[in-house]
């Protein structure tokens, strides 16, 4: 339960004693957060003892007289104004009640106007407004900190990514330039294709961020059809077989009945695209790769299971995290944007479904997701929360 301070300013003691027992057991609910608020009360009676309380206690929330013995309230609504204090509302109260005195207050900075004399309900309920926007003011000031904080983490990440690429582009070209290995072509081939490894990294970060971007921002129309998951799944593998067979790695899809749901094609594809390709680039040589999936009545299970060098149970409790990659002695040379599993979370969910893995070092990795089928498509273009 949160608690806002409040600053009742008037020359009347009766009256500020009044406020006081209104809102001693007073809770505010600030449904759209499910929060509740309750309040503690300091007293001021002059102008001046109001200005120093408000400087040694910067209350959430004044209910401040328009007339004081020593100055106006509108001149302590100046002064507010002057040190731009946008951490506190002011609700003016006065027995003078007019509507040019109300306008008039309300344009030096008042959030609201309660006219002499009201009821604890009258009260209450002008104090019920404000809270709700304070509380709701200040939630957005924390996501907006937040956010803040998760773009900056991000550009971070983004610029260490590409700038160790980068690094290493340079030297090998400094040293091409400056012919350090002598005139010989053949000795600066293997330099040249680090590079062009180096930079095929660079374009599949770019190429990754682009697909989460797309995923995350809910802008781009999703296009539903009906297909065959098999054939998604097939097309996949004969796009990854050329690395594969390279490695001895073999691909299997099980057999099995059409797996056929509606969808958009595309984040299918992307699906096992990153799947498969993880699968065969952290496996070992002459190891197996095996799809499988089964279609229930309103759903579909998959799993893509390889021989690869595998992960530590710390590994996989961030494995879906954005910029994540399994750094150690078996994938150091292995490239990659730390992005691929990021993005099937993201997709699996458009589709209110799950996606666990289980591992174990040395002897591989076994993914497995749950998708419904029975989403419709207008349920599912939500935006995804990118924190």
């Amino acid at each position: 339960m949160d608690r806002l301070r409040v600053l009742v300013v008037d020359d009347e003691i009766g009256m500020c004693q009044g406020i006081e027992r209104a809102l001693r057991n007073y809770t505010v609910r600030v449904q759209e957060i499910g929060e509740d608020i309750q309040f503690d009360v300091d007293k001021a009676t002059t102008g001046t003892e109001a200005l120093a309380a408000i400087e040694r206690i910067s209350p959430h929330l004044i209910l401040l007289d328009y007339k004081l013995p020593d100055m106006l309230g509108s001149d302590i609504l100046e002064k507010l104004k002057v040190d731009k204090r946008t951490d506190m509302l002011v609700i003016m109260i006065t027995a003078f009640a007019s509507i040019e005195t109300a306008v008039a207050t309300i344009k030096r900075g008042a959030y609201d106007f309660l006219a002499k004399p009201f009821t604890p309900e009258e009260l209450r309920s002008v104090v019920q407004k404000a809270a709700s926007r304070l509380i709701l003011q200040k939630q957005a000031q924390r996501f907006a900190e937040e956010k803040r904080q998760i773009r900056f983490q991000f550009i971070s990440v983004l610029a260490h990514e590409l700038k160790s690429p980068l690094n290493a582009i340079e030297g090998y070209l400094n040293i091409i330039r400056d012919r350090t290995l002598g005139d010989e072509v053949l000795k600066y081939d293997r330099m040249v294709e680090r590079c062009v490894i180096r930079i095929e990294g660079m374009r599949k970060l770019i190429l990754d961020l682009l697909d989460m971007t797309r995923i995350e921002s809910g802008q781009k129309k999703r296009v539903f059809e009906e297909f065959d998951l098999r054939e998604i799944a097939n097309e996949s593998i004969e796009m990854m077989l050329p690395d594969a067979k390279s490695r001895g790695i073999t691909i299997s899809l099980e057999g099995g009945a059409p797996a056929i749901m509606t969808g958009v094609r595309d984040e299918m594809s992307m699906m096992f695209n990153n799947l498969i390709s993880n699968a065969v680039k952290y496996n070992k040589d002459d190891g197996e790769v095996n799809v499988t999936i089964v279609k229930n009545e309103d759903a579909v299970n998959i799993s893509v299971a390889d021989t690869g060098v595998g992960m530590t149970s710390e590994e996989t409790s961030k494995i879906f995290d954005d910029f994540v990659r399994i750094k150690n002695s078996s994938t150091k040379d292995i490239m990659g944007s730390g992005l691929g599993l990021s993005i099937v979370k993201k997709l699996v969910s458009l589709y209110g479904g799950d996606i666990s893995v289980e591992s174990t070092m040395g002897e591989g990795s076994a993914f497995a997701i749950h998708l419904r089928t029975d989403i419709e498509p207008e349920n599912t273009g939500e935006q995804l929360d990118a924190r």
